[in-house]
């Protein structure tokens, strides 16, 4: 048999995905994969509804529906005052999975270098490998994971591409202060470096912390390539929309590289999702007090457990320090925590580039009834875990 593709060959299955099946096999409460167990917006439903019976059913434009995109380009200026051409400045992806590595392939060549921040979420080095590309990993430094602005240069000063920045971060929940995006900014104005930002969960900030778009910087519009999807700002993971936003010469490489990787996203999925991006400033205010509301009801019952942690700035993630229970291998004890406490995280480790064994993460994008029995299920964890043996 011929020799299958070395450029893939370390990847393992996703961990995230694996917690999860490996919840179903104990009938764990799965607070490892990010996706919510309540329901959308109904006026987004109700127009799926409507969509089912009336259309479109065929391929949209490749780059996305024409109504879609002037509805992102509407919603997206309202919230950053920056203006976007529906026509040469979007296209619409099959999720913001999909829109990174559009994004990576456009702009990089093989043997192209790209920082990652770590810890990161687990596609990105894998996007840098699918695109030919190495990445170069800068580490931010729990609990408050800032970055060494001297370690960051020196990482620019070995000829990057491209730098990712996940803001609000997974898995840390780390907001990137103006003052850090302004550290990154003139370091890739300075190295000459495109800067792909992740920005899905733009929306899902705590007080009193704030978002700032990349791409609003002085000088950096042109260089900014954002990333973005619907799936945690509207609870729809499962729909798969996404869109990149950058310069017209970029989304004019995008565009091609899309056409190639996935044709277009759903038609009638993005006909329904009009109506949520048409949804006025009292959403996303309720959107912030809902998982505000999540943050303070899982991270009290964390505290009350005795649970060290880190507080998260945004997104839906906390990572908890498990060290105290002798962890030597967080994946096997992440595995243990699903049949033996019936929660299951994701090992942090996954996250990580440095070998650091210490943390599992939990999601919170869960209804109450979830969160307070996950929580119940978890009081347990100080006796019990003591009793861990790595097995």
């Amino acid at each position: 048999m011929a020799e299958l593709s070395t450029r893939t060959s370390t990847f393992t299955d996703s961990v995230i995905r694996r917690m999860t099946r490996v919840a179903n096999r104990y009938n764990a409460i799965n607070l490892s994969q990010g996706f919510p167990d309540f329901d959308p917006p109904q006026e987004i439903t109700a127009r799926l509804a409507e969509v089912a019976a009336e259309g479109p059913h065929q391929y949209a434009l490749t780059w996305g529906a024409q109504n879609f995109r002037e509805a992102l380009a509407r919603k997206h200026e309202r919230f950053s005052r920056q203006s976007i051409d529906p026509d040469k400045e979007i296209v619409v992806t099959c999720g913001s999975t999909e829109a990174m590595m559009a994004a990576m392939m456009s702009v990089t060549n093989p043997g192209d270098k790209v920082i990652v921040f770590s810890p990161f979420y687990e596609n990105y080095g894998a996007d840098a490998i699918l695109s030919g590309a190495e990445p170069i990993y800068v580490p931010l430094t729990p609990p408050e994971f800032g970055f060494d602005v001297d370690v960051l240069e020196n990482a620019f000063k070995q000829g990057v591409k491209a730098i990712i920045v996940c803001n609000p971060s997974n898995p840390s929940g780390k907001v990137f202060t103006y003052e850090e995006l302004s550290q990154i900014a003139d370091l890739a104005k300075k190295y000459d470096t495109f800067v792909i930002t992740d920005e899905v969960y733009e929306h899902i900030i705590y007080e009193p912390y704030k978002h700032t778009y990349m791409s609003t910087l002085p000088g950096m519009k042109e260089r900014t390539i954002i990333c973005n999807s619907l799936s945690k700002t509207y609870s729809i993971t499962g729909w798969r929309l996404g869109y990149v936003i950058a310069n017209e010469d970029v989304i004019e490489r995008v565009k091609k590289v899309h056409d190639f990787l996935t044709v277009g996203a759903a038609a009638p999925l993005m006909e329904a999702a009009v109506v949520g991006l048409e949804f006025g400033d009292e959403y996303y205010e309720e959107l912030r007090a809902h998982y505000t509301h999540m943050k303070d009801l899982f991270l009290g019952g964390l505290r009350d457990i005795g649970l060290k942690f880190t507080e998260p700035q945004g997104a839906y993630y906390v990572m908890v320090d498990v060290r105290e229970f002798g962890v030597d291998d967080d994946t096997r004890f992440s595995e243990w925590m699903a049949e033996h406490i019936g929660v299951a995280p994701v090992p942090g480790s996954s996250f990580f580039k440095e070998d650091i064994q210490n943390y599992v993460r939990f999601h919170f994008a869960k209804n109450d009834d979830t969160l307070k029995e996950a929580l119940e299920r978890l009081s347990v964890l100080p006796v019990i875990g003591s009793t861990y043996n790595g097995r």
